[in-house]
């Protein structure tokens, strides 16, 4: 069967064939990563009632590059089928990858970070805009922004936020913190007292608020340690002066809105 798809490639374009799973190879544009979910029973599916939708493939050197379809073709593998259904497909890369993202999109098959790697990919390596991207996955602008946004969280945290099952609005609330450590932070408490998202953002918020308090304590901290250099400078300068033989001495007068300070030094009478 191998040896006849070589020589009709152009005619079986489009249309259901048998390829060897061995004659299958991975899709570098994949964008789900994880696939350790539901693998099982979706092989014992497609062991009582075969792969119902096939899978997608386009030709590459004397294999087949997959478009669509990597848990059927794994699922397949884990039955021992020997061949699987597919539909040759005559497309670039760039379409390939858009292909492999909207069937993974619409299947809902994708954590929410690796939808946004995907539309990273899409963008970075095949030179769309955002609204291209959105147009071709039938969302909002602002939607594909608000995905792309979710990447700044480091992996640490993108790895905790899905190892617990959080969502993506925890995930978007914890953006509203500046740093990685904050973020930590905010996260350990989330999944020990398994937090929802309303309780979340209240957690965030009074984290921000406690954390712009201490700013305005640090500032105010800085302020007075400004003043009290200043006051010690004018301590030590009557010091010197008195060391000198200058009659000179301060005072200090405390007033309601204000501590005013009194330098007097003797004019030197000309002999």
């Amino acid at each position: 069967m191998a040896g006849f798809l070589n020589f009709t490639k152009e005619r079986l374009v489009n249309k259901v064939v048998e390829i060897e799973v061995d004659d299958i190879i991975s899709n570098p544009n994949q964008p789900r990563t994880d696939f350790s979910e539901d693998i099982t029973s979706l092989a014992e599916s497609i062991a009582q009632n075969g792969i119902l939708q096939p899978v997608s493939v386009r030709r590459k050197g004397s294999k087949y590059e997959l478009i669509a379809g990597e848990r059927r073709l794994r699922a397949a593998k884990m039955c021992g089928f020997p061949v699987v259904p597919c539909i040759v497909h005559d497309v670039s890369d760039r379409h390939s990858a858009v292909l492999a993202l909207v069937e993974n999109i619409q299947r809902q098959d994708l954590s929410f970070f690796d939808e946004a790697s995907a539309i990273e990919k899409l963008i970075t390596h095949y030179g769309m805009t955002q609204e291209d991207a959105a147009s071709k996955l039938g969302r909002a602008q602002s939607t594909i922004a608000n995905k792309l946004r979710l990447l700044r969280l480091t992996d640490k945290e993108q790895s905790l936020i899905i190892q617990y099952g959080l969502t993506e609005r925890h995930a978007r609330a914890l953006l509203r913190l500046g740093s990685a450590e904050d973020r930590l932070f905010i996260l350990d408490k989330i999944i020990k007292n398994n937090l929802n998202v309303e309780r979340s953002e209240r957690l965030i918020d009074e984290f921000i608020g406690s954390e712009h308090n201490k700013q305005s304590y640090k500032k105010r901290s800085v302020v007075f340690q400004n003043v009290k250099l200043f006051v010690n400078t004018i301590n030590k300068a009557i010091e010197t002066m008195q060391a000198a033989g200058i009659s000179a001495d301060s005072r200090k007068i405390q007033n309601e809105n204000y501590i005013e300070y009194r330098v007097r030094i003797p004019i030197q009478k000309k002999s």
